[in-house]
Protein backbone atom coordinates (compact mmCIF):
# COMPACT_ATOMS: atom_id res chain seq x y z
CA UNK A 1 0.00 0.00 0.00
CA UNK A 2 1.52 3.38 -0.92
CA UNK A 3 2.71 5.69 1.80
CA UNK A 4 0.42 8.64 2.50
CA UNK A 5 1.91 12.06 1.88
CA UNK A 6 3.03 13.65 5.17
CA UNK A 7 2.16 17.25 6.05
CA UNK A 8 4.39 19.97 4.61
CA UNK A 9 7.68 20.14 6.45
CA UNK A 10 7.26 16.70 8.04
CA UNK A 11 9.83 13.95 7.63
CA UNK A 12 9.42 12.35 4.23
CA UNK A 13 8.93 8.58 3.86
CA UNK A 14 12.12 6.58 3.43
CA UNK A 15 11.79 4.85 0.06
CA UNK A 16 15.37 3.57 -0.17
CA UNK A 17 14.17 -0.02 0.01
CA UNK A 18 12.25 0.44 -3.22
CA UNK A 19 14.97 2.28 -5.08
CA UNK A 20 16.06 0.02 -7.90
CA UNK A 21 19.44 1.71 -8.44
CA UNK A 22 20.75 1.00 -4.95
CA UNK A 23 23.37 -1.73 -4.51
CA UNK A 24 22.70 -4.39 -1.89
CA UNK A 25 23.42 -3.16 1.60
CA UNK A 26 23.42 0.60 0.82
CA UNK A 27 21.92 2.65 3.64
CA UNK A 28 21.26 6.26 2.77
CA UNK A 29 19.85 6.79 6.26
CA UNK A 30 23.29 6.79 7.80
CA UNK A 31 25.16 9.97 8.52
CA UNK A 32 26.83 11.65 5.59
CA UNK A 33 30.14 9.99 4.72
CA UNK A 34 33.23 11.98 5.47
CA UNK A 35 34.79 13.70 2.47
CA UNK A 36 38.56 13.63 2.28
CA UNK A 37 40.61 16.50 0.92
CA UNK A 38 42.25 16.08 -2.50
CA UNK A 39 45.99 15.53 -2.45
CA UNK A 40 46.52 18.90 -4.10
CA UNK A 41 44.67 22.19 -4.13
CA UNK A 42 42.18 23.66 -1.65
CA UNK A 43 40.41 21.40 0.81
CA UNK A 44 37.03 19.92 0.02
CA UNK A 45 34.20 21.58 1.89
CA UNK A 46 35.66 25.07 1.98
CA UNK A 47 33.15 27.69 3.02
CA UNK A 48 33.67 29.84 -0.06
CA UNK A 49 35.07 29.77 -3.58
CA UNK A 50 38.84 30.07 -3.86
CA UNK A 51 38.13 33.42 -5.52
CA UNK A 52 35.18 34.88 -3.58
CA UNK A 53 34.52 37.34 -6.40
CA UNK A 54 33.84 34.41 -8.76
CA UNK A 55 30.97 32.93 -6.73
CA UNK A 56 27.84 32.51 -8.85
CA UNK A 57 25.48 35.44 -8.40
CA UNK A 58 22.21 33.73 -9.20
CA UNK A 59 19.87 34.31 -6.29
CA UNK A 60 20.28 38.01 -5.60
CA UNK A 61 19.71 39.36 -2.08
CA UNK A 62 18.79 36.14 -0.26
CA UNK A 63 19.59 34.70 3.20
CA UNK A 64 22.75 32.67 3.77
CA UNK A 65 22.95 29.45 1.75
CA UNK A 66 21.14 26.31 2.75
CA UNK A 67 17.66 25.53 4.03
CA UNK A 68 15.40 28.52 4.52
CA UNK A 69 14.53 28.95 8.20
CA UNK A 70 10.87 29.63 7.44
CA UNK A 71 10.22 27.40 4.42
CA UNK A 72 11.50 23.78 4.46
CA UNK A 73 10.80 23.40 0.73
CA UNK A 74 13.16 26.29 -0.11
CA UNK A 75 16.94 25.93 -0.43
CA UNK A 76 19.29 28.83 -1.24
CA UNK A 77 21.58 26.84 -3.51
CA UNK A 78 23.56 29.70 -5.04
CA UNK A 79 24.67 30.84 -1.56
CA UNK A 80 25.39 27.34 -0.17
CA UNK A 81 28.96 26.56 0.96
CA UNK A 82 31.15 25.30 -1.88
CA UNK A 83 33.46 22.32 -2.19
CA UNK A 84 36.49 23.89 -3.88
CA UNK A 85 38.94 22.10 -6.18
CA UNK A 86 41.80 23.13 -8.45
CA UNK A 87 39.59 23.93 -11.45
CA UNK A 88 36.34 25.07 -9.83
CA UNK A 89 33.82 23.95 -7.26
CA UNK A 90 30.47 22.39 -6.38
CA UNK A 91 27.53 23.71 -4.36
CA UNK A 92 24.88 21.13 -3.54
CA UNK A 93 21.51 20.42 -2.00
CA UNK A 94 21.05 16.79 -0.94
CA UNK A 95 19.42 14.79 1.82
CA UNK A 96 22.27 15.44 4.25
CA UNK A 97 21.88 19.22 4.17
CA UNK A 98 18.27 19.64 2.97
CA UNK A 99 16.02 17.47 5.20
CA UNK A 100 12.99 17.53 2.91
CA UNK A 101 14.98 15.47 0.36
CA UNK A 102 15.35 12.60 2.82
CA UNK A 103 14.32 9.40 1.04
CA UNK A 104 13.30 11.25 -2.13
CA UNK A 105 16.21 9.99 -4.28
CA UNK A 106 17.19 13.39 -5.58
CA UNK A 107 19.98 15.93 -5.32
CA UNK A 108 21.02 19.07 -7.17
CA UNK A 109 24.27 20.97 -7.64
CA UNK A 110 25.77 24.03 -9.23
CA UNK A 111 29.12 23.17 -10.79
CA UNK A 112 31.42 26.10 -11.50
CA UNK A 113 34.41 25.46 -13.76
CA UNK A 114 36.92 28.27 -14.20
CA UNK A 115 38.60 28.69 -17.60
CA UNK A 116 40.73 25.57 -18.03
CA UNK A 117 38.51 23.62 -15.60
CA UNK A 118 37.86 19.93 -16.31
CA UNK A 119 35.43 17.61 -14.53
CA UNK A 120 37.36 14.39 -13.99
CA UNK A 121 36.19 11.64 -16.40
CA UNK A 122 33.92 9.37 -14.37
CA UNK A 123 30.71 7.36 -14.30
CA UNK A 124 27.84 7.01 -11.84
CA UNK A 125 26.84 3.42 -11.03
CA UNK A 126 23.59 4.41 -9.25
CA UNK A 127 22.26 7.56 -10.93
CA UNK A 128 21.53 9.44 -14.10
CA UNK A 129 22.01 13.20 -14.26
CA UNK A 130 20.43 16.18 -16.02
CA UNK A 131 22.82 19.06 -16.76
CA UNK A 132 21.46 22.54 -17.57
CA UNK A 133 23.97 25.18 -18.74
CA UNK A 134 23.39 28.43 -16.84
CA UNK A 135 26.42 30.35 -18.12
CA UNK A 136 29.29 29.87 -20.56
CA UNK A 137 30.08 27.04 -22.93
CA UNK A 138 30.73 23.41 -22.09
CA UNK A 139 32.43 20.57 -23.97
CA UNK A 140 31.21 16.99 -23.33
CA UNK A 141 32.21 13.45 -24.29
CA UNK A 142 30.31 10.24 -23.48
CA UNK A 143 31.18 6.56 -23.81
CA UNK A 144 28.28 4.15 -23.39
CA UNK A 145 27.68 0.40 -23.69
CA UNK A 146 29.16 -1.37 -26.73
CA UNK A 147 31.78 1.42 -26.96
CA UNK A 148 29.20 3.86 -28.31
CA UNK A 149 30.73 7.34 -28.20
CA UNK A 150 29.10 10.75 -28.39
CA UNK A 151 31.38 13.74 -28.63
CA UNK A 152 33.26 15.75 -28.11
CA UNK A 153 30.48 18.29 -28.61
CA UNK A 154 29.79 21.75 -27.24
CA UNK A 155 26.70 23.23 -25.62
CA UNK A 156 25.84 26.71 -24.38
CA UNK A 157 23.54 28.67 -22.09
CA UNK A 158 20.04 27.20 -22.05
CA UNK A 159 21.10 23.75 -23.31
CA UNK A 160 20.39 20.49 -21.46
CA UNK A 161 22.70 17.46 -21.47
CA UNK A 162 21.57 14.05 -20.18
CA UNK A 163 24.08 11.57 -18.73
CA UNK A 164 22.49 8.10 -18.45
CA UNK A 165 23.26 5.95 -15.44
CA UNK A 166 26.51 4.05 -15.95
CA UNK A 167 27.72 6.04 -18.98
CA UNK A 168 31.34 7.17 -18.75
CA UNK A 169 31.64 10.92 -19.33
CA UNK A 170 33.46 14.14 -18.67
CA UNK A 171 32.90 17.82 -19.33
CA UNK A 172 35.11 20.89 -19.40
CA UNK A 173 34.88 24.65 -19.71
CA UNK A 174 35.07 25.41 -23.45
CA UNK A 175 35.81 29.11 -22.86
CA UNK A 176 39.21 30.66 -22.17
CA UNK A 177 37.70 33.73 -20.51
CA UNK A 178 34.35 32.96 -18.89
CA UNK A 179 33.38 30.74 -15.96
CA UNK A 180 31.09 27.81 -16.76
CA UNK A 181 28.03 27.30 -14.54
CA UNK A 182 26.02 24.08 -14.83
CA UNK A 183 22.98 23.08 -12.78
CA UNK A 184 23.06 19.30 -12.24
CA UNK A 185 20.11 17.21 -11.00
CA UNK A 186 20.59 13.57 -9.93
CA UNK A 187 18.03 10.84 -9.23
CA UNK A 188 20.04 9.69 -6.19
CA UNK A 189 20.51 10.99 -2.67
CA UNK A 190 24.28 10.56 -2.49
CA UNK A 191 26.49 13.59 -2.15
CA UNK A 192 28.44 14.41 -5.30
CA UNK A 193 31.12 13.19 -5.87
CA UNK A 194 30.57 10.23 -3.49
CA UNK A 195 28.42 8.52 -6.12
CA UNK A 196 30.99 8.44 -8.91
CA UNK A 197 33.95 6.29 -9.94
CA UNK A 198 36.74 8.47 -11.32
CA UNK A 199 39.37 7.88 -13.97
CA UNK A 200 42.44 8.64 -11.84
CA UNK A 201 41.77 6.14 -9.08
CA UNK A 202 40.58 3.55 -11.61
CA UNK A 203 43.87 3.77 -13.53
CA UNK A 204 46.03 3.73 -10.44
CA UNK A 205 44.27 0.63 -9.14
CA UNK A 206 45.40 -1.37 -12.19
CA UNK A 207 48.88 -3.00 -12.42
CA UNK A 208 51.21 -1.49 -15.01
CA UNK A 209 51.46 -4.75 -16.97
CA UNK A 210 47.66 -4.98 -17.23
CA UNK A 211 47.43 -1.43 -18.56
CA UNK A 212 50.26 -2.11 -21.00
CA UNK A 213 48.49 -5.23 -22.27
CA UNK A 214 45.16 -3.52 -22.92
CA UNK A 215 46.60 -0.27 -24.32
CA UNK A 216 49.34 -1.95 -26.36
CA UNK A 217 52.10 0.14 -24.78
CA UNK A 218 55.13 -0.68 -22.68
CA UNK A 219 55.05 -1.51 -18.98
CA UNK A 220 57.49 1.34 -18.35
CA UNK A 221 55.04 3.88 -19.76
CA UNK A 222 52.46 2.94 -17.17
CA UNK A 223 54.92 2.52 -14.32
CA UNK A 224 55.70 6.22 -14.77
CA UNK A 225 52.16 7.44 -14.29
CA UNK A 226 51.97 10.32 -11.76
CA UNK A 227 51.58 9.17 -8.19
CA UNK A 228 48.36 11.12 -7.63
CA UNK A 229 45.70 8.73 -6.38
CA UNK A 230 42.18 9.43 -5.24
CA UNK A 231 39.45 11.92 -5.92
CA UNK A 232 40.26 14.74 -8.34
CA UNK A 233 36.69 15.89 -9.17
CA UNK A 234 37.53 19.19 -10.94
CA UNK A 235 41.06 19.62 -12.33
CA UNK A 236 42.65 22.53 -14.18
CA UNK A 237 44.48 22.61 -17.50
CA UNK A 238 46.27 25.79 -16.51
CA UNK A 239 50.01 25.33 -16.28
CA UNK A 240 50.09 22.20 -18.44
CA UNK A 241 53.18 21.91 -20.62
Amino acid sequence: MPNANPPDGATQPDTDADFRHRPHGHDSGKDAPSVSSPSEGPGVGSAAWSDPGAAPELAGDKPAGGVDADHPHLFHLAEAPANVFDGGGLQGGHEHNWPILKGQQGACYIARLAPGGVREPHWHPYAWEMNFVLQGRVRWTFVGPNSAQDGPFEAGKGDMIFAPQGHFHYFENASDTEDLLVLIVFNASSMEPDDDIGLVQSFKAMPADVLAAVFGGSIEQFENLPDKLGRVVIASKKGLK
